[in-house]
């Protein structure tokens, strides 16, 4: 199966620099996050990623949580 990216520039993944500095927290808090699950990342060769879409997920549940709250 075949999946084909709308915009072949957007970005994929993130470094842990990259997602840390598009959400706005240092480096440790992400790795914090990354360590609870509560953001998802994969290991591409010794690299660590993280992909677009965990951030996006990341955002809308605390959006959410904010909702419900």
């Amino acid at each position: 199966m075949t999946t084909t990216i709308a915009n072949p520039t957007e970005r994929l993944v993130y470094t842990v620099a990259e997602a840390a500095h598009a959400l706005r927290i240092g480096r440790s808090k992400l790795y914090e996050l990354l360590a609870s699950g509560e953001i998802e990342s994969i290991h591409i060769g010794r690299s660590r990623k993280i992909p677009a879409p965990a951030l996006l997920d990341y955002v809308n549940r605390l959006r959410e949580q904010e909702v419900s709250a």
